[in-house]
């Protein structure tokens, strides 16, 4: 048998008064076990038995491993790699081996994965590029490349695994497709659909369901799949006796579940016998004992961990090379904790990483979600299934949350910022990331902020607006496709009341109840008539009497003054609410009215109808419509029995609602906690954010929730209605 060697990274997670301090940990990377090729990162040869920060990384949002090789990806979306080279898996163009981290040529990131001899990266837009051994590339060709390209025929992917000869793709629809050990062409796997993950092992996948059952195929040889044989199967089959699962990870000849309730259970081979006597593979999903309050785990090819919900982690199998981190090389089948290491928020061990984020606000602010750029803003990167305050925040009025930065308005009209900052979207005048809030300078008298994917603008008191962060499409409207890192006027804008951020396109409505709009439109969403991009306002085509709008990340809804509403953009899953999926180049109408609020994101939309009642339409993969179901509606649904509603927010596939008692409740995608409820379950219907009263606003980004909660009398100024969500 092929003996597998592993390393493993994780995030280590900064505490304490010491600002200076966490400053210091914040998005560094720790390593320890095997490093023959260099894979820890250290700049020095050896295995290492105790963790130790890799070299030049500080602003990972994310971490992976291969066999031999290892990547990080910064809060900027490009990703750094090191260890063995020898297909080009480093992506540097060449083949020589590092032993410190080097450039990726890929940008726009949003997760990775590595294989023996390759690496693949999923991108923001759904699509997927690989680079190193051949048989990554999914174009049939055997040749090793030493840069990314791009997989052919893949779109709308939301995530991807690699085994060790083989790559795995979750569609948004709920489909997987592979490529490599097989099949030298993606293809889509037949008989499965209703996924939320995949993970993928030596030769073997799992994919876990939104009805928490566990499905496998592939190599059984030691039992991997777990259906109580050793039989090598070519189509999917339920893993037996598991269900209520939320998590799965395929080390390389055994599997982990973590189920709702905090445990652990695993099949396949005894990753702990590796230098003993042989002992028989467990061919039926055990549970993992002396362990619970388990929030995340890993497993890699000698090796299992798991993240407890303090913070800490454990760590069993084959102790060699250290890669147990508990300063040994024994083996054990006890989990065991690393020494060393407290308060960590995410672990990677082959092909699983995991981060997260929270936050919510009450002139204070707190919130819970996915923290992998630091949006948490406690100044910690950490893990929040339930609520946790934003430190050093208050008196703020206004929120806006993208997908890994958020901005906040103070009472004063002064900005506070944090989260990911690649490309200047703080507007602090830096590029480096911030898990803590930091105040914008240059800029006051503002009274409302809208955060798209890079970028940020803002409208003041006076009308005005002002924009920072990513320009490459124009979406900042200062006439260049330079990036800014400090506010800059939008010039000819005058009397605007309302603004909206999408992925690379910005809207603003003015006094006069037009609305215009600026940046990429490639999708038509600056509804314009045309697909041309503009680095500065033009007009939306047939639109006045506006009062509000929502931008999603490729389109736009408009609430007119009379209540009904218009649409916009990309449709690809009926978005728009026009009962189609036709792209639209101009604002048509949707079939609604009496409408107070509208909201939306990537590929869903929510509407509040003055009654109290709320409808939505869109994409519903993860139950984000809230209508007990997962199809998607290309006209407004009304969720039956949720009334009494005074604010509605979409994330990117979740869905929150403040009713007028101030409770919020949350429905939807639930990965890391998003609809902060304790679990990592989805949620198909409405369901309420325990622990939370008093709530006057609620917000949501990417996959994390914002609320603003009351702290005494509402003072007398009041604001414009205004929509600041971003993608």
């Amino acid at each position: 048998m092929r003996k597998v060697f592993l390393s493993l990274l994780l995030l280590p997670f900064g505490c304490g008064s010491d600002r200076g301090e966490a400053d210091r940990l914040r998005g560094v990377v720790w390593t320890w076990g095997d490093n023959r090729f260099g894979q820890l990162g250290h700049g020095t040869p050896g295995p290492y038995a105790m963790p130790a920060p890799v070299l030049g990384i500080e602003n990972a949002v994310g971490v992976y491993t291969g066999p031999f090789h290892s990547a990080a990806l910064l809060g900027d979306g490009t990703l750094r790699a090191w260890g063995w080279n020898g297909s080009g898996q480093l992506g540097d163009g060449t083949e020589t081996a590092r032993s410190v981290p080097v450039s990726v040529g890929v940008s726009d990131v949003v997760s990775a994965a590595l294989g023996y001899r390759f690496s693949v990266a999923l991108h923001h837009n759904g699509t997927v590029s690989a680079w190193g051994a051949g048989q990554a590339h999914g174009t049939g060709a055997s040749s090793d490349t030493f840069t990314p390209t791009t997989v052919p025929g893949l779109t709308d992917m939301i995530a991807i695994a690699a085994g060790y000869y083989h790559v795995v793709a979750l569609r948004d629809d709920g489909t997987v497709w592979t490529w490599g050990e097989g099949s030298s062409v993606p293809a889509m796997v037949p008989a499965l659909s209703g996924l939320i993950a995949v993970s993928a092992g030596l030769s073997y996948t799992l994919a876990l369901r939104y009805d928490g059952t566990v499905w496998a195929w592939g190599s059984n040889s030691y039992g991997q799949l777990g259906d109580g044989t050793t039989t090598t199967r070519s189509a999917p089959a339920p893993v037996a006796g598991l269900s209520g699962v939320v998590a799965v990870s395929a080390g390389t000849y055994h599997a982990l579940a973590l189920r709702s309730d905090g445990t652990v259970w695993s099949w396949g081979f005894d990753i702990a016998s590796l230098t003993g006597a042989p002992v028989p593979p467990t061919l039926f999903a055990t549970q993992v004992s002396g362990l619970a309050g388990v929030v995340a785990i890993a497993g890699g090819s000698s090796v299992s961990m798991a993240l407890l919900g303090d913070h800490t982690i454990r760590t069993w199998g084959h102790g060699s090379s250290g890669i147990l981190g508990n300063g040994g090389t024994d083996a054990t089948s006890t989990p065991v904790p690393v020494v060393g290491l407290t308060d960590v928020v995410a672990v990677t061990a082959a092909n699983s990483s995991g981060h997260a984020l929270a936050l919510r606000a009450d002139g204070h602010v707190f919130a819970w979600g996915l923290n992998d750029s630091g949006q948490l803003g406690n100044g910690t990167i950490g893990i929040g299934a339930v609520p946790g305050r934003v430190v050093d925040l208050s008196e703020v009025t206004s929120v806006s949350a993208s997908h890994w930065h958020m901005v906040v308005v103070r009472e004063d009209g002064t900005l506070r910022s944090w989260g990911a900052n690649g490309f200047g979207q703080l507007g602090d005048g830096s590029t480096v990331y911030r898990t803590a809030p930091v105040p914008i300078p240059g800029i006051s008298g503002v009274v409302a902020v809208a955060a798209g994917l890079n970028h940020t603008i803002a409208v003041l008191r006076n009308g005005t607006v002002r924009a920072w962060g990513n320009n490459a499409k124009g979406q900042l409207g200062d006439g260049t496709t330079t990036n800014r890192l400090s506010p800059v006027p939008v010039p000819g804008l005058t009397e605007v009341v309302a603004i909206g951020a999408g992925a690379h396109h910005s809207v603003a409505v003015r006094a006069d109840g037009t609305v215009w709009a600026w940046g990429a439109n490639a999708s038509g969403q600056l509804g314009d008539g045309t697909t041309e991009a503009h680095a500065t306002p033009m007009r939306v085509s047939g639109l006045d009497t506006v009062s509000s709008v929502a931008v999603g990340g490729y389109h736009a809804l408009a609430l007119r003054k009379d209540g009904t509403v218009r649409a916009w953009g990309r449709n690809s899953r009926g978005q728009l609410g026009d009962g189609t999926t036709v792209a639209r180049l101009s604002p048509v109408e949707i079939v609604i009215s009496g409408v107070t609020t509208v909201g939306t994101s990537n590929d869903h939309s929510v509407a509040l109808l003055r009654d109290g009642t709320v409808r939505t339409w869109g994409m519903n993969n993860h139950g984000q419509l809230g209508d007990g179901t997962l199809t998607d509606r290309t006209e407004p649904v009304n969720l039956v029995e949720f009334a009494r509603v005074k604010a509605v927010a979409a994330g990117w596939l979740h869905t929150a609602a403040l009713l007028e008692d101030g409770t919020v409740w949350t429905w939807g995608r639930n990965i890391q906690g998003t609809l902060g409820d304790g679990t990592t379950v989805d949620k198909f219907i409405p369901n309420q954010v325990p622990g939370l009263s008093g709530i006057v606003g609620v917000w949501a980004g990417g996959y994390h929730t914002v609320v603003l909660q009351s702290n005494g009398p509402a003072k007398p100024y009041r604001f414009p209605r205004h929509v600041v969500r971003g993608p």
